[in-house]
C-alpha cells in the first residue's frame, strides 16, 4: 500500500473533492508507475484519476460513519502543505 495514501472516511469536516482527487491521484501513480504525465499517457492517466476519483465518491457515500476519526491527518490538511501550495500558486 502507498504510505502517502490516507485514510479519508470520517474526517470532520468531510473529504473535499481536492483531498479525493489527490488521493486518486497518488493511487494511479503509483499502480500504473507513471511518476511525471506526459502526452503520451495523459488521456489514460487522468481518465484513470476520474474513475478511481468517482469510484472514492460512491464509497465514501455508500459506507456508514466511523466511531473514530482517522488516526493521520491528510497531507492537504497540514499547514506546511497548504504552504507549499500557497507558495507554488503565488509564483
Amino acid at each position: 500500500m502507498c504510505r502517502n495514501i490516507t485514510e479519508l472516511r470520517g474526517l470532520v469536516p468531510a473529504a473535499s473533492d481536492q483531498e479525493i482527487e489527490a488521493a486518486a491521484r497518488q493511487y494511479v501513480r503509483k499502480v500504473s508507475g507513471v511518476q511525471k504525465v506526459s502526452d503520451n499517457n495523459r488521456d489514460a492517466f487522468e481518465k484513470a484519476v476520474a474513475a478511481v476519483t468517482a469510484a472514492t465518491h460512491e464509497l465514501l457515500d455508500a459506507l456508514p460513519e466511523r466511531r473514530q476519526p482517522p488516526k493521520t491527518v491528510p497531507p492537504l490538511r497540514r499547514p506546511e502543505v497548504q504552504a507549499r501550495i500557497a507558495a507554488r500558486a503565488g509564483a
